[in-house]
Parts: C-alpha cells; sequence; structure tokens
C-alpha cells in the first residue's frame, strides 16, 4: 500500500530536556522521523523545548516550535497551523505519548480534526495500565507474573500478605522505573509503597511477585498495515531481573537462548503486538525467561513506541528503526520499502548479525553525594556506549573502552578490587562497575559457581570472563620480546588494548604497538550491513576487529579489510563519546554541524563515536562512520588507516579535547586552535598568567598540588575560596571551603581522586553576577555570537544556572569590558574556532573564571535563540576555508531566550538537591519571554539564591 494521499502536513512531539529514563536517544528517533516525512514531501511541524539537539534544528522541519510541552502549546499551534491532518507521538518517549493522550482526553484532537498516527490510544492504555495489560495476556494464553493493582496503601498491604516477599512495586504511568522498587522484607515496604504510589500520576501500583534471577531479554519488531512483522534485533540483558534495562548490560544478539525458546519468544511478541490494538509502527517488548532448562516465558511489558532500545537495535543492525516506523505510520507497507544499507533488500528482511554488541550504561554517582549506588528497578544512569566485536569478549572489551572512566578494559589496568569482602559486596549489591568486578573476582580465585550464585549471571557470560583471565596469566609468563604472534592475535581478537597487554608484560604501550607492526597484527574494518553480507552494503558503517592471515593458492597473504580509502581530501571529526553531566547532548549537535559544514567544504568526512543513542551515529550523516571507542589506540589506527588532512577536537568536549596532547606528539594535525593554545587554557596556573599580561583582571588565586600548599596558599586568599582542578569538565571536583580544615579534606580527596593534578585555589567573589560569552575567532577577527547573564549568583555552575540571552542586568559600561576582555582573550589565545569565557562582575569590574577553546554548551543554545548556524560557521573558519569576515551576522531575537536546567533529582531520593559550582543538570529546555515582567522570569529570579551551597 503506497503513502497515504489524505496526509499532507503532520506534527511530531519531541521529547523535551533530557532527563535520567529518557535521553537523546529520541533525538536521533525524531530527527530520523522528520528526515523520512520531509522525503515524501510531507510538511513537517515540530515541537520541542529542548535547544540542545539536532531535531530543533531549523533545518530539520518545515515549522520548529521551542515551546513547552503542554496542551496549551499544542492548541497554539493548532491554531496557527490549521493544515495539520495529523500528530505523530511515538517518536518523543514517554513524555510526547503523555502529552497526546492529554490532548485527547481534552478532546483538542477532535477540535481540530487531527488524527493519531503511528500508535492506537487504546494501545498505549492497555500497555500503560498494568491490570488491563496482564488481563489481556490472560485472554490470549501468554504467561505473567502473579500480581495485583493497588490504589491506596491499604490494598497495597492487603497485596503483600496474600504474595509474601520479595515483591515488586511498579507505578503505572511512569518512566525509566521512577517509583519502581524490589522489597525484600517486610519492615521496607511501606516506605517503598508510599514512594510507589506518589511517583504514579494517578496514585496507582502494580504489586507482583519478584522473578529474582530470572534472564531478562528484550525484541524489537515493526508491522505494517498488512499486518506484515519484522523482528529487528533481539537484546540479552547480562544482568539478570531486578535490575532496571536501561541500567543493564546487554548483547545482541542474544546469546543464551536456545532456538526453540526463541521462535516461542518470537511468536508471542507478535502476538502481543497483533492483540494491543491495529496500528502500524515500532514496538518493543521484554520478557523474562527462567534459568532452568524448562526456559519457561513470562512477558514483562510491552511499549507501542520507539525506545532507548531502538535507537540502540537501529546501530546494533544499521537498520533504521524511527525512519521505517514513521514511513509505516503514513501508508507504507514493508515490503514496499527498500532496506537502507543494502538499497537492494525490502525492508521486510529481517537484519542478521555476523557480529557483537555489547551496550554498557555510564553513571555519574559523583555528582550526587550520599546517593544510593546500588542497581535496581530505577534507572540511575546517564548515558550509554556501545562496542561492536566478531566475539562477545572483544565487544565487551570495546564497550569497557568506550566509557572514559580511566579504565583501559577488563582487568590488566592494576585498577582491580583486591580485598574479598570488597568484591562480595559489590557483587551482591549490582553496583555501577559490577562489569569490572566479575573480572577481579575471577582473578581472585572466587569460583565461578559462587559469582553465579550471588549474581544470577548466566555461566556463559561468567565464562567468556574466565577465558581472558587464563589468556591473560598467559601473557604474563612472557616478555614483549618473546611474546608469539598467535598469543599477541588472540589477545587483540579478545579486544585487550595495547595499554594492557603492555601491563601483562611490563613495557610500554608503544612496544606492543610497535612489536604488532613488525609481526603484522593489525586492524581491520569490517561493514555493519543488516544481512550477514549475504548482499553488498551501500553505506559505509565500520567497526575494527583482528583477523588471521588468508594465503592464496599463489602464496600471498593478506587480511580482508572492508573499508576502502579514496583519494580525497578528508577531515576526521572526533565525537563526544557517552552522554554525562557536564557533556550532554550539545557536544553531539555540534559534531553533526560539524560533519556537515566540512562537507560543505569539500571534503570527505569521518566520524569516530560510540554513542548509540546520538544523530553523529547514524549510518548516513557522515561519509564514514567508525563506530569506535574514542579511546586512542583505534583513533591512531583510524588515522594511519584514512590519512585525514587533520582532525577537528573542539567539537566533541572534553573527550576529544583530551586526545588533542597524543595528536599532536604523534605529529597529526589538529584542525583549527593548535594544542599549545588549548593546554594554555586548560592549565589553571599559566592561563591566570596570561590574563596577567594582558592586563585582564581574575580574582586572586594561587596553585596547589600538594595539600601543604593549599593550606599555605588559604593565608593569603581569604575565605571563601573555590578549589578547582585543571583538565576536567561539568565542574567535577570543584568546591566552594569556607575553612581550613574543609580545604585539607577537599585537597586530600581530590589529590586521591586525580593524582598529580594541579589545582587552582581562588578567591570566591561572593555576591558576584556570572555571565559568559561565546565567539568564534579566525586568529585575527573576533565576533562575539552570545553574551549571557546568570540569573543565580556566582558560585553555581554555569550548566546548572538559568541563562538569559541577552543580559538582562548589566550595564553599558560592564557590557564594554565583556566584549574587550572577550575580543583580547580570543587573539590571545590564538583561538581559530570556538571559544567561551566565564566572568564574574562585582562592583562594576569584571573578572575572568575561565576560557574554553572549543564548543561549549551554550552554542546550540545561542544557534536557536537567534537562529544563526554558528557551529556551520565556527567549522569553515576552523578549516581555514573561510574568514569572520565573510560572514553576514544576522541574529533574530525579539524579548529574552532563557535556558534552563532540568535536574534528575526524583532518581535519587535521598541526595542533597543544594547547587554548586560541580554541575547536576541532566538537561535543559529554552524558554522565550518578551519581557522581564514576564511571570516565569519573576519567579526564577526571586529563587535564585535558594540552593546555592558552600
Amino acid at each position: 500500500m503506497p503513502k497515504r494521499k489524505d496526509l499532507n502536513s503532520v506534527l511530531i512531539i519531541g521529547s523535551g530536556p533530557i532527563i535520567i529514563g529518557q535521553a537523546c536517544e529520541f533525538d536521533y528517533s525524531g530527527s530520523q522521523s522528520l528526515r523520512s516525512l520531509r522525503e515524501d514531501g510531507i510538511k513537517t511541524i515540530l515541537i520541542n523545548s529542548n535547544p540542545a539537539t539536532i531535531m530543533t534544528d531549523p533545518s530539520m522541519a518545515d515549522h520548529v516550535y521551542l515551546k513547552p510541552l503542554t496542551t496549551k502549546s499544542i492548541i497554539e499551534i493548532l491554531k496557527e497551523h490549521p493544515e495539520i491532518d495529523a500528530v505523530l507521538p511515538t517518536m518523543g518517549g514517554q513524555t510526547a505519548l503523555n502529552l497526546c493522550i492529554e490532548a485527547g482526553e481534552k478532546g483538542i484532537w477532535e477540535d481540530f480534526g487531527v488524527e493519531i498516527i503511528g500508535v492506537d490510544i487504546d494501545a498505549i492504555e492497555i500497555t500503560e495500565d498494568r491490570e488491563k495489560f496482564k488481563e489481556l495476556l490472560k485472554t490470549i494464553d501468554i504467561p505473567v507474573a502473579p500480581a495485583r493493582i493497588a490504589t491506596s496503601f491499604l490494598k497495597g498491604k492487603e497485596v503483600a500478605q496474600e504474595f509474601g516477599f520479595p515483591l515488586v512495586i511498579r507505578p503505572s504511568f511512569t518512566l525509566g522505573g521512577t517509583g519502581a522498587s524490589f522489597v525484600h522484607t517486610e519492615d521496607q515496604f511501606d516506605e517503598l509503597l508510599t514512594r510507589g504510589l506518589e511517583a504514579s500520576p494517578i496514585h496507582e501500583v502494580l504489586i507482583d511477585k519478584a522473578l529474582l534471577g530470572w534472564k531478562e531479554y528484550e525484541l524489537e519488531l515493526l508491522r505494517d498495515n498488512n499486518d506484515n512483522v519484522v523482528i529487528i534485533c533481539s537484546i540479552e540483558n547480562m544482568d539478570p531481573m531486578g535490575i532496571h534495562t536501561g541500567d543493564s548490560i546487554t548483547v545482541a544478539p542474544a546469546m543464551t537462548l536456545s532456538d526453540t525458546t526463541y521462535q516461542r519468544m518470537r511468536d508471542m511478541a507478535i502476538k502481543m503486538m497483533r492483540s494491543i490494538g491495529d496500528f502500524a509502527g515500532g514496538c518493543n517488548v521484554q520478557f523474562a525467561v527462567s534459568p532452568d532448562e524448562k526456559e519457561d516465558i513470562i512477558a514483562i511489558e510491552i511499549n507501542p513506541r520507539v525506545s532507548r532500545s531502538s535507537a540502540l537495535a537501529s546501530k546494533a543492525t544499521g537498520y533504521p528503526i524511527a525512519k521505517i516506523a514513521t514511513k509505516l505510520a503514513i501508508g507504507y507497507t514493508l515490503d514496499e520499502l527498500d532496506n537502507q544499507i543494502t538499497k537492494s533488500t525490502s525492508a521486510l528482511f529481517e537484519p542478521t548479525l555476523d557480529y557483537v554488541i555489547v551496550k554498557i550504561p555510564r553513571w555519574n554517582f559523583d555528582k550526587f553525594e550520599g546517593s544510593e549506588r546500588v542497581l535496581g528497578l530505577q534507572m540511575k544512569s546517564v548515558g550509554e556506549v556501545m562496542g561492536i566485536g566478531r566475539s562477545f569478549q572483544e565487544a565487551l572489551h570495546k564497550a569497557t573502552q568506550s566509557l572514559e572512566i580511566k579504565r583501559n578494559g577488563l582487568g590488566a589496568d592494576g585498577k582491580g578490587y583486591k580485598d574479598y569482602d570488597q568484591i562480595i559486596d559489590k557483587l551482591t549489591y549490582a553496583s555501577w562497575d559490577r562489569v569490572f568486578v566479575i573480572y577481579d573476582a575471577i582473578q581472585m580465585g572466587i569460583p565461578l559457581s559462587r559469582i553465579h550464585e550471588i549474581t544470577k549471571i548466566d555461566m556463559w557470560f561468567l565464562k567468556q570472563y574466565e577465558e581472558l583471565h587464563y589468556l591473560e596469566k598467559e601473557i604474563n609468563t612472557y616478555t614483549i620480546e618473546s611474546l608469539p604472534k598467535d598469543l599477541l592475535l588472540e589477545a587483540k581478537q579478545k579486544g585487550f588494548a595495547d595499554r594492557q597487554i603492555a601491563h601483562m608484560l611490563g613495557c610500554w604501550e608503544s612496544e606492543v604497538y610497535k612489536k604488532r607492526e613488525e609481526v603484522g597484527v593489525n586492524r581491520v574494518y569490517k561493514l555493519v550491513d543488516t544481512c550477514a553480507a549475504e548482499f553488498k552494503a551501500m553505506t559505509p558503517y565500520y567497526y575494527s576487529t583482528f583477523e588471521a592471515d588468508i594465503e592464496t593458492t599463489d602464496g600471498k597473504r593478506y587480511v580482508h579489510n572492508e573499508s576502502e580509502v579514496s583519494d580525497k581530501k578528508k577531515i576526521v571529526v572526533l565525537g563526544s563519546g557517552p552522554n554525562r553531566i557536564g557533556q550532554g547532548i550539545e557536544f553531539d549537535y555540534c559534531c553533526v554541524h560539524g560533519v556537515l559544514a566540512a562537507a560543505e567544504c569539500g571534503y570527505e568526512t569521518i566520524m569516530i563515536n560510540c554513542n548509540p543513542e546520538t544523530v553523529s551515529t547514524d549510518f548516513d550523516t557522515a561519509d564514514k562512520l567508525y563506530f569506535e571507542p574514542v579511546f586512542w589506540e583505534h583513533i591512531y589506527d583510524i588515522i594511519r588507516h584514512e590519512k585525514p588532512e587533520g582532525v577537528i577536537v573542539q567539537l566533541g568536549g572534553q573527550t576529544a579535547l583530551k586526545l588533542a596532547e597524543k595528536l599532536n606528539k604523534y605529529g597529526i594535525n589538529i584542525i583549527g586552535t593548535s594544542f599549545d593554545s588549548l593546554d594554555l587554557a586548560e592549565d589553571r596556573g599559566n592561563f591566570s598568567t596570561l590574563l596577567k599580561a594582558n592586563d585582564i583582571p581574575y580574582p586572586e588565586f594561587g596553585v596547589a598540588e600538594t595539600a601543604d600548599e593549599a593550606l599555605a596558599l588559604a593565608d593569603e586568599l581569604d575565605f571563601p575560596i573555590l578549589v578547582r582542578p585543571s583538565y576536567v569538565l561539568g565542574g567535577q571536583g570543584m568546591k566552594i571551603v569556607i575553612n581550613k580544615n574543609e580545604l585539607e579534606e577537599h585537597v586530600v580527596d581530590l589529590l586521591r581522586k586525580i593524582p598529580n593534578n594541579k589545582l587552582l585555589l581562588d578567591h570566591y567573589l561572593d555576591g558576584a553576577i556570572e555571565a559568559e560569552a561565546d565567539a568564534i575567532c579566525d586568529g585575527e577577527n573576533v565576533y562575539i555570537i552570545g553574551i549571557m547573564e546568570h540569573i543565580e549568583p556566582c558560585g553555581i555552575h554555569s550548566g546548572d544556572s538559568n541563562a538569559t540571552l541577552p543580559p538582562f542586568n548589566i550595564g553599558e559600561f560592564v557590557m564594554q569590558q565583556i566584549k574587550d576582555h572577550t575580543k583580547k582573550i580570543a587573539l590571545a589565545l590564538n583561538t581559530v574556532g570556538l571559544i567561551n569565557i566565564q566572568f564574574a562582575i562585582k562592583d562594576d569590574v569584571v573578572y575572568i573564571i575561565e576560557a574554553n577553546p572549543r564548543a561549549s554548551r551554550t552554542v546550540p543554545f545561542i544557534a536557536k535563540a537567534y537562529k544563526e548556524p554558528y557551529v556551520n560557521y565556527a567549522t569553515k573558519v576552523m578549516l581555514g576555508d573561510k574568514k569572520v569576515t565573510d560572514f553576514d551576522f544576522k541574529p533574530e531575537l525579539e524579548g529574552y531566550a532563557i535556558k534552563q536546567p532540568v535536574f534528575s533529582f526524583n532518581k535519587f531520593p535521598r541526595v542533597n538537591k543544594k547547587l554548586g559550582p560541580e554541575m547536576k543538570s541532566t538537561g535543559e529546555s529554552i524558554l522565550f519571554i518578551d519581557s522581564l515582567k514576564d511571570d516565569d522570569f519573576y519567579n526564577l529570579y526571586s529563587r535564585r539564591k535558594m540552593y546555592l551551597s558552600k
């Protein structure tokens, strides 16, 4: 069935600010969906309040509304656009679905004659109402866990008495497991039941018998109007039931399922999807499987929308689920659509994987002091990474190398736990670093049977770990000179990094690299092709692996590399790795725009990144995508293979910036600002010296490398003192201290966590106003793209402040100082590209807090507020293609734009919510106001000092 003729204009609802449980995977799905509709000539109208995403870029939709996600905004848009025929709510996560339901209940869609496509509202109601869902599954003979609904405290107590413990409490209509918990004993029950009832918008919970230790699986499905169904991907959670799937290590394809059980699961998933409504689109189904030979299957839940897992499944298979789901929503059938990767097979052809993918979540517990670090039913991770390899072991290692937590992979880096009790505790109470602790336990000699008994992780996975341990033990018996080639090849095929092998052999990483070159153990690149190479792939999406030589009949030896290098001039853009607090989706926005701008300048573009949730890792954003860890060894091999003109590091946040030193050392051209300038700005002491030389004011400061030096400095600086480590992101480790005891305690703690760091101590300007500026510089000319004033006082991290563009309370005299200092610093640092500078204003004097010669968190916000593609301009300046003076800047903004931080404190009930110099927000929204008399502004301003902590 071809596209419907009656759909000419579609409204898409976005997912709003990023929170734990609903992250940038919905930016990816929304962006794909918009592109898919526009391909078919359908007019697109988008509502989303998140300024940091590609989805809200003016180029993505015909009309972008950066408005709050409320029914009031929906009505305003529908009045403005009477031509809207339909709304597609399945691309914006739970937020979009909830808003769609609310608008439906208020009769808004009916009033304006708007049809809901891509999902059936009844389907949402059934899947969200846990009682109805259980009843439905019983009628179609799908097994479910025993459960009861409770809408009051008393009813909850009755259910608990009937079932006994352990139990699971799940609130209805919530996201990311909000309010869900395990109850192991009676004394916990009252508190956890109350929390669950409060978390549900309708004060309803489902209490079910806990399936602790059962294995957990997910299937991603698509269905069209002709009732064709394809299963895109099977995903197995390495962690058993009891840990939210967003906090679980997941593996695709499923590893430990027998084929007969998989076929039963497929049939059940298709039956479930067909039973919940007659709609065309995507679906995610979760199952529990008993860990015995019976392999009983129990259905857990079904989500009739694209989900967090569909972004992962899309990247794992190369099958763009959101794009195809959108086509199905507007009337196409699967057999009419092309597979986007092969271009020669149909979308009805199910993907086949000839590789393994492993997803590991990324947590930020260090930002939430006092938070419970044990994993459970409530999701706590802020991002994720994905590794692709030819084996589970290789993919697991690549994923651990992608996390950026100062680990080089599993073991062999001297950072494992050695204390028996600590290891047992971390296995018993699922810790965020359990993926590493399992290896430590095996190294200590704890039997696999004991590890399995504690964790309930399938023996197959534990045996994979054990093999790695045996290999490490064997390599330990050699030296770099005596290590045989076959053992080196095996270590590389199992994902061990050169750094880890060097650790085993007691030599340098560079010596291992050299040995690999000498004996011919080199990386090769393979295509992600959706069909296990049965058909030729047309899209260059690669991962690396190691292969043994093949010998031809005429005696030639070679390894097969599928990444063919062109003779075009190339640019590499380094991505920003996993999302975390302090480095979120805004850097992905910058990377995507950098890639597009480099392409406009005639370069072949190469993207390196490992984050499955983002637009930068879409298979057709760059000319070539290497889905690899942003980890030195992987990057260096790609650069040697591709031989680019240079590498852009200033768009990928601190992740990319940290690699500038290595690139510089190896003689690789850094595009834009040089390494020396980047380093100068990062080194707090040297930067202050540069300010002094340029006669620019800064708070009194000193640099300390020990606690003694810090205490001596305190006598000169006066309290309060702001302590700041060098080379960190998101205010990591920053703190305001008010006496010597606090100072000593914090400095000792910092130097333990970040050894050999230079700490900057400066006098904290109490009561100062904070402002920041972003600018583009070409080495000679500077253009300030935006100056923002923070509503909160100095001392709250800029990422946690409400930032107002333009400033609302700064006089001309102070503004001139900001402009003069910005230009002076940009030129003194020899900036080529973007720079962000932060200021403290006290008694009409503008002091410099810090400068970052890279894309900052605020650049997408300014670009959206002023309707100007600043990252595009900055990239062309970095490439030397344009000067700042070549652009015709025409910012447009009536009134003010405010960047509002959004927090996810509800995931950490016992955490202190006070704000300070260390960033805690997970996302942001944009608010436009006409004047300072606006109620929203008044509310923000009146609360500005409420959360300041020292």
